[in-house]
């Protein structure tokens, strides 16, 4: 697949909430916590949610206590589910059919991600033959998101997902591998951090040019100013960790959802498809 067209699918995997009938207000299970105010089961509405779909404090999320909110991302789920697999009928409108709604939305989201995954590992300059098996994953990904509800339902996401995360693993060794071949102090350093507690580590200034931190924990780790390019960070937990002057410019499978979920400010480099949150300090 051409570079390029492979950057394109990926930086277009974003929500259009105004072609989506408030799924992530109405869909998902809040627990009061830190990031909530309330408690909400899946299938029952924000009470912020208004009749037009959309939400009535959305300027004030933050300030209103719903930190959660304006964390999360669908990567263009929410508008596929209601206008594609439901050909624009609402569950508001169409009552009948919102319990299924909701849970295909849930579905859809994972497919999107690995959506996003696979066509970033092709944006990659890697070997043909990885590229091949790649891009046969991604035509079958984009297939599945034209499936009705009931073939979604039936979906073994973990079936799909084992074959992908070999490929994308393979992807990150070939490239971080590349670039660490390239770094001075290549024999002294342990580049594997796969699933690491690095809760509240103190991390600022670090050179961790092409480590893989997959599945790592980095709530509110201080990573100021670190140098985090090349790094693999899927499935990477990044809550409240401190990224203010970190450069992340070529990490490797960031998601705008972990991204938002941590903190930092204009000075810290993001990779091209990754939006600036709002909410980081300048």
């Amino acid at each position: 697949m051409h570079l390029e067209k492979a950057k394109t699918i990926r930086e277009s995997l974003t929500a259009d909430c105004s072609n989506c009938f408030g799924l992530c207000c109405t869909a998902l299970n809040i627990v009061a916590s830190s990031d909530f105010p309330i408690n909400k089961p899946a299938g029952e509405a924000c009470v912020h949610l208004q009749s037009d779909f959309r939400c009535q404090i959305h300027r004030n999320l933050r300030e209103e206590g719903f930190k959660g909110c304006t964390v999360f991302d669908c990567l263009g789920a929410g508008q596929i589910v209601s206008q594609v697999t439901f050909n624009g009928k609402s569950w508001r409108d169409n009552p009948e059919i919102g319990d299924k709604m909701f849970r295909v939305f849930p579905v859809m989201e994972q497919i999107h991600e690995m959506i996003a995954y696979t066509a970033e590992a092709l944006g990659y300059d890697i070997p043909d033959k990885l590229s091949d098996r790649l891009n046969e994953q991604l035509i079958d990904l984009q297939n599945l998101t034209k499936l009705d509800a009931d073939n979604l339902l039936a979906l073994d996401l973990v079936m799909i997902r084992y074959p992908l995360n070999n490929l994308l693993a393979e992807t990150s060794d070939y490239i971080r591998g590349n670039l660490i071949t390239k770094l001075p102090d290549k024999k002294s350093k342990n580049y594997n951090h796969e699933r690491a507690d690095w809760i509240g580590k103190k991390l600022k200034g670090k050179d961790l040019r092409g480590v893989t931190l997959r599945g790592a924990y980095l709530i509110a780790a201080d990573l100021r100013n670190s140098d985090l390019r090349g790094v693999d960070f899927i499935g990477a937990d990044l809550r409240d960790a401190d990224l203010r002057g970190a450069n992340l410019s070529t990490g490797m499978f960031l998601t705008q959802m972990q991204i938002n979920a941590a903190k930092g400010d204009g000075m810290t480099r993001l990779p091209s498809h990754i939006k600036r949150p709002t909410h980081w300090s300048n």
